[in-house]
């Protein structure tokens, strides 16, 4: 017999399953509860069910959780880096962010991230978008996550960091649009049942418009951020094969009619390149596009993949320079634009996405792609 695993169902979902019991939908109720905000990891310990149906749900059920591979803290910053194993053999990474090290600077002093401990969560085991600049990218694309498993990195992480996680960030391994049932199942369930508010919880995209049309759609009132890093159509494509799919115009529209809908300003992720997207015509694109769509611009400086061994035009990458960077900050600023620059948190550790887990899953490339999708690239990473 197939056991039903609970871990991941929604509230509504738990409540169906109770009635399939044969018990009050109440119960249902109950097992939300205690998976998601008493943290239960066995029936034993649910006490206010009866000694009958735990002993029925033991039966039937189950309680999946992942697995600790890996623990890395930086001595510098306190940022934590978690490799977990899935069950099935495959491993995901989850970061956590302490409070001040999110972005630099004093002008982020207010900045909610900043202020909170912020939990990065993967949506993907492995990605299937070859972004020059990301190292999961290299790992090709594995499978998607379940919600249950997204859900899990939040509670996994907040027992071994023995703190509650208050802001997260669909940032990690992965595409988060391009798993986007499971996504907003796992927000649905963070948000009613783990403390953590709709408006503390940012989802990255490397830019698939039409799943940023259906978040407006449907009001999806999460933080939305957008993998930009660059606003030349052709340099784009080079850096993120996702743009010959969606032009940087289409991507844009998307990213407006977001606004439009749900009232949010997105936040356009734009990672420096030394001399290659931090000239004088790249601010003056950036100060266009925020004139046309109101936003927040995170800069961010570039994590190395040389430990891939990156060939061609990703070998050839190289950040941006730190006096250079503050110009760009400075002429933003000038311009009265809401910048943020990204901290480089967890540098004395394996600090780039998916660094951990490609040493332990390899670098080959899978060749298995979501359906419908023939080449496309990866989210920004923090």
């Amino acid at each position: 017999m197939i056991r039903t695993n609970l871990k991941g169902l929604t509230l509504s979902e738990l409540e169906a399953y109770a009635l399939a019991l044969g018990e009050k939908s109440y119960r249902g109720k109950q097992l939300f509860t205690w998976l998601y905000t008493r943290e239960a990891s066995t029936f034993a310990g649910m006490t206010t069910l009866s000694k009958a149906l735990r002993e029925k749900l033991s039966a039937e059920a189950q309680i999946d959780s992942l697995t600790l591979l890996n623990r890395q803290v930086s001595r510098d910053d306190g940022t934590t880096k978690y490799l977990f194993g899935l069950s099935d053999g495959k491993s995901i990474e989850s970061v956590l962010i302490p409070p001040r090290t999110a972005f630099n600077g004093a002008e982020a002093r207010t900045e909610d991230e900043q202020r909170r401990l912020t939990l990065c969560v993967s949506t993907q085991a492995g990605c299937p978008l070859d972004c020059a600049f990301c190292a999961t990218g290299t790992m090709g694309f594995l499978r998607n996550l379940t919600a249950g498993e997204i859900v899990d990195q939040v509670l996994q992480s907040k027992h071994l960091a023995g703190r509650q996680i208050t802001n997260l960030v669909y940032m990690g391994m992965g595409e988060p649009l391009l798993n986007y049932d499971p996504v907003m199942k796992s927000i649905e369930i963070i948000t009613a049942g783990m403390a953590i508010a709709t408006r503390r919880i940012t989802v990255s995209t490397a830019g698939l418009v039409p799943q940023i049309r259906k978040m407006a759609d449907e009001r999806r009132r999460m933080k939305l951020a957008v993998s930009l890093h660059s606003l030349d159509q052709h340099r784009r494509a080079e850096l993120m094969p996702i743009a010959r799919k969606y032009g940087i115009e289409e991507l844009l529209g998307a990213v407006s009619y977001y606004y439009q809908k749900v009232k949010l300003r997105p936040t356009l992720e734009y990672i420096l390149f030394d001399e290659w997207n931090d000239r004088d015509e790249d601010i003056d694109r950036l100060v266009k596009t925020a004139r046309r769509i109101p936003c927040k611009i995170n800069l961010i400086p570039f994590h190395s993949i040389a430990f891939t061994n990156p060939s061609g035009f990703a070998s050839a990458l190289r950040p941006t320079a730190p006096s250079r960077m503050d110009e760009f900050v400075r002429r933003l600023h000038e311009v009265h634009l809401t910048v943020f620059v990204r901290s480089s948190a967890g540098e004395d550790i394996d600090a780039a996405c998916g660094q951990l887990a490609v040493a332990a899953q390899g670098t080959g490339r899978s060749t298995n792609r979501p359906h419908g999708l023939k080449r496309s690239s990866s989210a920004v990473r923090v």
